[in-house]
């Protein structure tokens, strides 16, 4: 795949919550090595775009098209998608009693390959990631999520997608809750995995993630569509003006 090939691509994708429309018509183009970042004030509609994207049930296209390196994902149950290379990080990452980290990392990642894979680089491959992140090793026999807090969530979502390699990382503010040293080590988490190979997807209310992972582009989102897009410097406009000065433009453009 080349950098003029789209990785994920969206078209005038509708979706659906409990019959009331909360994407209305977005269309967007990820190529190989590039980050972009979605940004709106809350009830914008990015979450639901992140979750319909990745097969959430409760979040229905019902129209437009959506492609993952060619391949239709909108055919595809959510398992399938990740097996094709999507990769979601949740806004509020779910604690599973019962299953260690290790083990759901384990069977996550023989999921992606195949029952039959050879899985002997496993525990090298998890303590390597661990080190990397900063999560000490204790926590691979600890239960998913289970009392930990939100930056060990947010790390171990990072720790998940390190391991897994996915093509395409759909992160859902995955700046929530965090203080500025687990931001800062998330961020270089996410930075480690990018490559020239690799999209990334950012959904945030805030500049001040992207003062750690620099986009390509940045779009602004409201009432469940893309109104706006530029460069890095938009999201610094948007921190220092916040999002009124995007509304006011809007309403003179459609002579209000």
């Amino acid at each position: 795949m080349t950098n003029s090939e789209s990785l994920l691509e969206f078209e005038d994708i509708h979706v659906e919550v409990e019959g009331k429309e909360v994407v209305k018509g977005v269309s967007l183009t990820i190529r190989p090595g590039e980050i972009h970042a979605i940004m709106g004030k809350n009830g914008s509609g990015k979450s639901s775009l992140s979750n319909a994207l990745a097969g959430h049930p409760a979040y229905r296209i019902t129209s437009g098209t959506v492609t993952l390196g060619g391949q239709n994902l909108a055919e595809m149950p959510p398992d399938e998608r990740s097996r094709a290379g999507l990769f979601l990080a949740f806004q509020y990452p779910v604690a599973i009693p019962g299953v260690s980290v290790a083990n759901f990392l384990r069977t996550a990642l023989q999921a992606h390959r195949g029952k039959d894979a050879d899985m002997t680089d496993f525990r090298k491959l998890l303590k390597t990631e661990m080190k990397a992140l900063g999560v000490d090793e204790v926590f691979a026999t600890r239960y998913l999520n289970d009392g930990f807090s939100g930056g060990e969530k947010k790390r171990i979502e990072i720790l998940q997608m390190s391991i897994l390699r996915p093509k395409m990382a759909i992160l859902d503010e995955t700046d929530s809750g965090l203080d500025i040293d687990a931001l800062k080590t998330v961020a270089e988490g996410i930075n480690r995995f990018h490559n020239d190979q690799t999209g990334i997807l950012l959904v945030t209310h805030y500049q001040r993630l992207l003062n750690y992972i620099k986009p390509n582009y940045v779009h602004v989102m409201m009432d469940g569509q893309l109104v706006k897009s530029g460069g890095p410097e938009l999201a610094l406009k948007l921190e220092d003006l916040g999002y009124e000065w995007v509304e006011t433009e809007m309403a003179q453009k459609a002579g209000v």
